[in-house]
């Protein structure tokens, strides 16, 4: 169990602190809330005490015996700041200790998340983005905001992400620190695939896999909060879309490949991480195949579909890098790791990111770890862990190669 600050300051996203905390806890972390008095006028305290189990107040005079404002800050292992506010942001850039909040941020010595919400204008002006650099540079993880619908009518970058994802991007830092969600791919464009495509054979069945899309899911939101502009090529998986991610859906290996083509020509990088049905059916049935009918089928005969990735490969441009995935068992002929160095030299990508699916693994588990391999002969073992914190892992491998 981990010791887990949430601020909370005074914007109207700040009923999503309330879902963030829930996850939190149900991870198994202590979580002390920290509202502003603003935040307190949108969630009541009993709100945040009810989830947390904690005492909640913004008063740097209250408790005034345990020097609450600096004993908060020096205790804690996280703290995560959602919604940010554009006063927020700017009271901690300045240093400021007027509430409990802004001085347990100056006595903090662990990682520290702030995810901005506010109106667009507030967000794309010069001041608050002078905010976000300076936290940045001191240390501070700043997520970009979610693009959506703000109070009002209005649209635009300034949104707070969904809790789901603010949790699993704080548990990433939490674990791991905050060089994981370092903005080292800001300004780049990022293409992923994700998923397993369905190949059908009438109206009603298909040829699929068991790829749930979880990691590739993982790698598009890490790819957002570290920066990225990010496409996901999304193969049959019905999660919510990751914040700051455009989602294309596809179906089938065709639609898959075409869906690619399309995006990838002004990309810096290109992962494909879903699951490509090697073959189809030669012929898709108009009406359902029924058994002991005249159209029941003896034999599927079966075609090949496009290799997606060599594809990928051949037709990059000039300083894209290109990032297969790799679901290998271990046989007679050779290890996991032997077969991934074949498929590696085979598809000439510059990375292949290695799974050990033997048992059933990986296909919809909560964690995972890889093996990440170079075509300049590198190996980088990804540690056990959540699919983003392994997405982490992996992106930390790519960043450099973008240099």
């Amino acid at each position: 169990m981990s010791r887990i600050v949430l601020g909370v300051s005074g914007g109207v996203a700040a009923y999503k602190a309330a879902l963030a905390l829930r996850l939190f806890t149900e991870a198994g972390h202590d979580v002390r809330v920290l509202p502003t008095s603003a935040a307190l006028k949108f969630v009541g305290a009993a709100t945040f005490e009810a989830l947390s189990g904690n005492p909640v107040t913004a008063d740097v005079w209250d408790d005034v015996p345990e020097v609450a404002h600096v004993r908060i800050g020096r205790e804690a292992e996280l703290v995560v700041v959602a919604p940010a506010t554009a006063d927020l942001l700017a009271r901690a850039a300045a240093g400021r200790a007027d509430d409990l909040l802004t001085a347990t941020l100056l006595t903090a010595t662990c990682p520290v998340v702030f995810v901005p919400a506010m109106h667009t204008e507030m967000w794309l002006h010069p001041a608050t983005q002078e905010n976000v650099a300076t936290l940045r540079r001191r240390g501070a993880v700043v997520l970009p905001p979610a693009v959506g619908r703000l109070t009002g009518p209005d649209t635009g970058p300034g949104r707070l992400p969904e809790p789901a994802d603010i949790a699993a991007l704080a548990l990433v830092v939490l674990g791991h620190g905050a060089a994981a969600l370092a903005p080292d791919l800001a300004g780049r464009r990022v293409v992923i695939s994700a998923g397993g495509t369905r190949e059908p054979l009438d109206p009603v069945r298909y040829l699929g896999n068991r790829s749930s899309g979880r990691q590739g899911w993982a790698l598009a939101r890490v790819a957002a909060a570290r920066g990225a502009d990010v496409v996901l090529v999304a193969a049959n998986v019905e999660e919510p879309a990751p914040f700051g991610v455009r989602v294309v859906p596809v179906g089938t290996a065709e639609e898959l490949r075409a869906a690619m083509l399309a995006e990838v020509a002004d990309a810096d990088v290109v992962v494909m991480t879903a699951a490509v049905a090697d073959f189809r059916p030669a012929s898709v049935a108009r009406v359902k195949l029924k058994k002991d009918s005249p159209g029941e089928p003896s034999a599927v005969p079966l075609v090949r579909n496009p290799d997606v990735l060599a594809e990928l490969v051949t037709k990059r441009a000039t300083g894209q890098v290109v990032v297969g995935f790799a679901a290998e068992t271990g046989d007679d002929d050779g290890d996991v790791l032997s077969h991934a160095r074949a498929k590696l030299a085979r598809k000439g990508c510059d990375l292949l990111v290695v799974n050990d699916v033997s048992a059933g693994q990986v296909f919809g588990a909560a964690d995972n770890a890889v093996v990440v391999l170079g075509a300049d002969g590198s190996v980088t073992e990804v540690p056990r862990g959540t699919k983003d914190a392994v997405a982490a892992g992996i992106w930390t491998a790519v960043a450099p190669r973008l240099a």
